[in-house]
């Protein structure tokens, strides 16, 4: 007799490794995937090459794929580690980038934006959130319509107030703008603060406590996913910021790191862009938001799923 008990298993097995076979239609989205990957990646593999190549071996070889002459020097002009003399001799301008001046700024700019605006946009979001009030509707509609007003609208009134308060060139300037709240921040955090049941905090109403104390002893924390997902999206883009950082700095003093990576342009009109100094300023200043947010991605992600954002 046949053992069928041995037969139905086998042929369960089979029929699981029949189902984890590639079709054609799976074979066409892991390419179509891979060369998304490819695409998106490729310009981070062309940084790379630039920056560890010579401005000579880039000028004869243009198109090679792999690294021309293979070299340090363009992060060494980058960090401000290369004399004028040697400077000039590898194709740059010899004019020395103030690195760690410029990064100490993005730093400062960033760090600002991001605690100013995240605290307020909470305080804001648990208004609109939790709190009844006549017209908070409206109200939040209206402010909901700035996501629609395109940015560089906004650049030349926003510059006109700058300067009228006598911020221009300074890095308050540049944070103040965006320094208190911003649509997105509140619409973000109002999704998942109307998400917490109204018994929790009802039941803090009962033993005492106020809406202030709710807001920052219970509230806040139980929203530090968000908070947190928030922060990092803040964090990045304020760094990233580049037009209106140049319209508002002319000096080292409030020159952040992205504006200042124009200097590798600007200060070579005889020999040519110093295109291995640029390239390895632009890898420096953009690790930290890649590390960043290759830390923070996951959480990001989730985050967004949780509380409905498209």
């Amino acid at each position: 007799m046949t053992d069928t008990s041995a037969v139905a298993p086998a042929s369960a097995r089979g029929a699981g490794r029949g189902g984890r076979r590639l079709s054609p239609g799976r074979i066409v989205a892991w390419a179509v995937m891979a060369a998304i990957v490819l695409v998106t990646l490729l310009p981070f593999y062309w940084i790379l090459r630039t920056a560890l190549s010579s401005n000579a071996g880039l000028a004869a070889h243009p198109a090679d794929p792999l690294p021309v002459d293979p070299t340090t020097s363009g992060f060494e002009r980058a960090l401000g580690l290369q004399s004028a003399e040697e400077a000039i001799a590898q194709g740059g301008s010899g004019s020395g980038l103030k690195f760690w001046r410029y990064l100490l700024n993005s730093v400062l700019v960033s760090t600002l934006i991001t605690v100013c605006q995240i605290l307020f946009s909470a305080m804001a979001a648990y208004a609109f959130a939790r709190l009844r009030w006549r017209g908070r509707d409206t109200v939040f509609a209206l402010f909901l319509a700035g996501l629609m007003v395109p940015t560089v609208f906004t650049l030349l009134p926003n510059f006109v107030l700058i300067k009228e308060i006598g911020l221009v060139d300074s890095l308050l300037g540049i944070a103040l703008p965006t320094l208190f709240m911003t649509p997105f921040a509140v619409f973000f955090l109002r999704q998942f603060f109307m998400g917490i049941p109204r018994e929790v905090e009802e039941a803090a109403l009962l033993d005492g406590a106020g809406k202030v104390r709710i807001f920052f002893r219970m509230l806040l924390p139980m929203a530090s996913t968000p908070v947190l997902t928030l922060a990092v999206l803040t964090y990045i883009t304020s760094w990233n910021d580049y037009f209106w950082p140049l319209m508002v700095s002319y000096s080292d003093s409030s020159r952040v790191l992205t504006v200042a990576l124009a200097v590798f342009r600007s200060q070579t009109p005889t020999t040519g862009t110093d295109w291995s100094g640029l390239m390895a300023a632009t890898l420096i200043a953009a690790l930290p938001m890649l590390l960043l947010f290759g830390v923070f991605a996951r959480r990001i992600v989730g985050t967004i799923g949780f509380t409905g954002i498209k």
